[in-house]
């Protein structure tokens, strides 16, 4: 289809479902602003507008319905009814055909499908936008499922991509919307995710870590990758058996305990986020299932890794002392947090943005404890922080709408669901742990190597920085005093940490023990250096 038949075919699909409603014909140039006229002769729609851009997405097939399922993972950009109607999108398209799929594997597997697999059942088990998957058993007796990138596929995407991309320019140049949801933003975000979805190695990669984070773990199990059969088009990975999370009548039946179950995912969240820094972002219900023979002790078992996401560690504590300052409602310190975080300009004024903030929170926090979403209050947070200039976090993104995704899921298995009760002694322990002395060894171990290599030009930079402050060629960076009663209490903690730089180190690298019995000030030396460094700072 040639791109100009593409684009007919859009326009009439939205004027189909009557997408011109979205638009605000003030801010529409004056030939758009006809076409509106003339739309307004249709039946006015009956069905809500996130239904009618579901629908319309669902025509459009299946770059469309990928990119809708990318657009609920952006609820700090659109409205809620609209995200909640965009989750029901169905990625499932007709398969195709099975031939060509045996063709694709044994050409990216450099063999035949006979010798790959004892057995190949060529009826696919699933078929969606970007692939399709089928269920074999490898030479040694071990059921799996085989999952190959459809054909054809890039040069679709690449097509579709374009128009979306043309279509967002204008919206972004013409609506107020288009310029607030940052369309265009949006778009590229969405040719990388998809770009990145095509590469099975990758996801496989992700599998296999995800994995080894969980290893024994009695919470969640993830299929085992099989590398043998594995690259960019094509997955091999072991077959599991185990109820959908969305099957509440079979789990019923096992009398599984949900309260349980429901307090796992969120476990398994918050270790995802902070203890492994490594989390699945796809956690729909189609994703997820659960093994039930130990109706006391549910596991879950998850699937799809095709988007992860990580966090800095500065964003991995920053994100921990703002929930627990959420919940404290300590707002002067979420929005304190903000600004030391970089989250905001550091020049934000800090009494403004605490009053925005409370102005959000407060309400919330009028209902009792099991009926507030932890979701949807970071993703109000988020929302009050982008007017005082917060830039989008893409990793941070991700995470809120995988905790959307988690919290709902744990709401529909257990109503009662007290999210806090979970997380609260979670990030407290989590927090503790990151200040004990094994810790702070650990992180000695791992980055004392660079520092080492780095120490022999240290005293030359120091006293090169300090005869340009004297000249006055530079200047110290402003600081944003946030809280001047704890001034003196920082400036302590400057020094005693710039003394512990030398000791540390003096501790994890024994040799630097040995060598402090020739040169005994050394470790001196190497905290006064850091000091210096920490002041500068």
């Amino acid at each position: 289809m040639s791109r100009i038949n593409r684009l007919a075919t859009i326009i009439r699909t939205a004027t189909r479902y009557r997408l011109d409603t979205f638009l605000d014909e003030e801010k529409l140039p004056r030939s758009a602003k006809l076409l509106l006229k003339i739309n307004k002769l249709l039946p006015e729609p009956k069905r809500p507008r996130g239904e009618r851009l579901r629908c319309a997405l669902e025509d459009l097939g299946p770059i469309f319905i990928k990119f809708g399922q990318l657009l609920s993972t952006r609820p700090d950009l659109i409205p809620s009814d609209i995200c909640e109607e965009l989750d029901h999108l169905q990625d499932n398209v007709p398969p195709f055909d099975k031939d060509q799929f045996v063709a694709i594997v044994e050409e990216a597997l450099d063999d035949r499908i006979d010798n790959l697999f004892m057995q190949f059942d060529r009826e696919p088990l699933a078929s969606a936008s970007v692939a399709q998957v089928h269920a074999a058993v490898l030479p040694d007796g071990r059921e799996v499922v085989v999952k190959a990138i459809r054909p054809g596929i890039e040069k679709t995407i690449e097509q579709d991509i374009k128009l979306m991309s043309s279509m967002a320019k204008w919206l972004e140049a013409n609506t107020l919307d288009g310029r607030r949801m940052r369309l265009t933003e949006v778009v590229s975000d969405y040719r990388n995710t998809i770009f990145d979805e095509l590469n099975l190695q990758r996801e496989a990669a992700n599998a296999s870590l995800l994995r080894r984070n969980f290893d024994g773990s009695s919470m969640l199990y993830v299929p085992e990758i099989h590398w043998s059969h594995t690259n960019e088009k094509v997955m091999v990975m072991e077959r599991i058996y185990a109820t959908p999370v969305t099957d509440v009548e079979t789990l019923q039946q096992h009398n599984t305990n949900f309260k349980v179950l429901a307090e796992r995912g969120v476990e398994i969240f918050f270790t995802q986020v902070f203890e492994h820094n490594f989390f699945h972002a796809d956690m729909h219900p189609g994703n997820i299932f659960v093994d039930p023979s130990k109706p006391d002790e549910p596991k879950y078992l998850a699937v799809d890794c095709a988007i992860m996401g990580t966090l800095t560690e500065a964003d991995q504590y920053y994100l921990a002392r703002n929930l627990l300052a959420i919940f404290r409602r300590d707002y002067r310190q979420v929005a304190e947090l903000h600004v030391l975080s970089g989250w905001v300009p550091e020049d934000t004024n800090v009494g403004d943005f605490t009053a925005a903030i409370r102005t959000v929170c407060e309400p919330i926090f009028e209902r009792p404890l099991r009926e507030i979403s932890f979701g949807l209050l970071l993703v109000s947070l988020f929302r009050t922080a982008r007017r005082f200039d917060m830039e989008v976090q893409p990793s941070l993104v991700l995470l809120q709408k995988t905790l959307l995704n988690i919290e709902g899921l744990g709401r529909q298995l257990y109503p009662d669901l007290d999210l806090w009760a979970t997380a609260h002694p979670f990030l407290e322990r989590w927090l503790k742990q990151r200040f004990k002395p094994n810790a702070l060894v650990e992180q000695l171990k791992r980055h004392g190597p660079e520092w080492l290599e780095q120490f022999p030009q240290l005293p030359q930079m120091v006293f090169q920085t300090l005869e340009k402050l004297q000249a006055g060629e530079v200047r110290p960076r402003k600081a944003v005093h946030l809280c001047p009663s704890v001034e003196p209490r920082s400036r302590l903690k400057t020094w005693a940490g710039a003394a512990f730089v030398g000791t540390g180190l003096g501790l994890a690298f024994p040799h630097w023990a040995e060598s402090a019995q020739q040169i005994p000030a050394n470790s001196l030396i190497l905290a006064g250096v850091g000091m210096v460094l920490l002041i500068l700072r």
